[in-house]
């Protein structure tokens, strides 16, 4: 079954945006765990989760994203920073509990300055306190498009990061289509070698998500600017190719375009046309 979703807004609860997304033809979707750009989380309404269990089953919605806010940074130069970082996914990880089996993605962060390594040792400092062995959920490195300082453009920066840490069972990877691109990866012209790449590097056995997003500029650009289906870059063809791979075509796929609800239900309908049964 083609799973196509797209970012929903959590203001109103779990029940909600599993109505939402069903309302606009999709059968997944992915939030944001509280303020992309603050730190303050509503407290768990356990009636609407227990809601939201009936209506997913309903909608045929068996797996959900939950996206980190956009302030945490695991390899800030400012301790403070850090502990944020490691507070938040604490909590984060624990509300996931309430919905579990999930997925929760995080930018693996910025070293602003300090060198990849440094880097990539916060990270990895921060998953070995955070993740733990009775969690249900599986914890993602995002693909990032290497603006700034950024970690994770590459795959081997996310392989580093598995490598060190110890619950490795739950950790996987979410694919952005527009980071990757951005990042110097050829996805138009050269997709499965770039699986290939991924595969020798990390393992496709990690690849739990997909980030569908068309860029606005071009491969290697560095830029990370999000445009809709088939009106940047990357083109229809290319995501025609992307759901329909073997590789890649049973994993869940969630848009992040430029888009209001109308421009998602479209997105969605255009994707599920190009869709292989």
């Amino acid at each position: 079954m083609f799973k196509i979703g797209c970012h929903l807004s959590s203001g109103k609860g779990y029940k909600n945006m599993a109505e939402t997304a069903h309302s606009i033809g999709a059968n997944t979707f992915q939030f944001f765990t509280r303020n992309p750009r603050g730190g303050a989380a509503k407290a768990i309404d356990e009636s609407d989760v227990a809601e939201f269990h009936k209506v997913s089953k309903e909608y045929g919605i068996d797996v959900i994203l939950a996206h980190a806010p956009y302030t945490l940074n695991c390899c800030s130069d400012k301790p403070d920073i850090r502990k944020f970082a490691i507070n938040t996914m604490k909590d984060d990880l624990a509300r996931m509990e309430y919905t579990p089996n999930n997925l929760y993605n995080f930018h693996p962060g910025s070293h602003v300055g300090q060198g990849v390594e440094v880097g990539i040792q916060y990270i990895i400092d921060t998953l070995n306190i955070v993740l733990k062995t009775e969690q249900s959920t599986t914890v993602l490195l995002e693909t990032m498009a290497g603006k700034g300082s950024e970690i994770g453009s590459k795959f081997d920066e996310i392989k580093q990061i598995i490598d060190g840490v110890k619950c490795q069972e739950k950790l996987g990877v979410c694919f952005d289509t527009c980071h990757v691109s951005d990042a110097g990866y050829d996805i138009v012209n050269n997709l499965d070698g770039v699986l290939q790449e991924f595969d020798d590097v990390i393992g496709l056995e990690r690849l739990k998500a997909i980030h569908l997003n068309d860029s606005m500029n071009p491969m290697g650009a560095h830029k990370d600017r999000h445009q809709k289906i088939g009106e940047g870059t990357l083109g229809t063809q290319t995501f025609e190719k992307i759901i329909n791979h073997p590789k890649l075509r049973d994993l869940p796929f969630f848009l992040e375009t430029p888009n209001e609800l109308e421009g998602y239900a479209k997105e969605i309908e255009i994707l599920k046309e190009l869709y292989e049964d």
